[in-house]
């Protein structure tokens, strides 16, 4: 009886998957609507710094390595209907921003500290600078 059954389902299983729908997803391009807001961050660790922006779905960009002394610019936008920060990339196309950190070069995952972004519908962000330290070698961005 049991065989049957999973006969039954191995021969019925295509015709389920064939019922999954497809749809066009709508891509927003541009900045018409969104805020912009830039944020720098200094790097006073002492030590070489990596800043990355997780992006939805498990993707992440890189920002690179910033030297002792120098800043880098997290170049990010508003959305204040949704209350979502987007990067854009090279065809002006919204990416959602999951997430900002920076971390020691070479460990900076295990060395992270998050940029705080406020998610606040009907908010409006403004361009900030946080400086970030590296007190017992983990850093700080306040």
């Amino acid at each position: 009886m049991m065989r049957r059954l999973v006969v039954a389902g191995l021969l019925l299983w295509p015709f389920e998957a064939a019922a999954v729908e497809l749809r066009q997803i709508k891509v927003v391009t541009g900045s018409t609507g969104l805020i912009h807001v830039p944020v720098e961050v200094a790097n006073a660790s002492g030590e070489a710094m990596s800043c990355t922006l997780q992006l939805a779905h498990w993707y992440s960009i890189n920002l690179g390595t910033t030297a002792p002394g120098d800043n880098a610019l997290i170049d990010l936008w508003f959305d204040t209907s949704s209350a979502t920060y987007l990067v854009l990339n090279d065809s002006q196309e919204n990416m959602p921003v999951e997430a900002a950190w920076c971390g020691l070069a070479g460990r900076a995952y295990e060395t992270r500290s998050e940029i705080a972004l406020r998610r606040h519908a009907g908010n409006n962000p403004v361009a900030s600078k946080i400086s970030c330290t590296a007190p017992g070698g983990r850093l700080s961005c306040k």
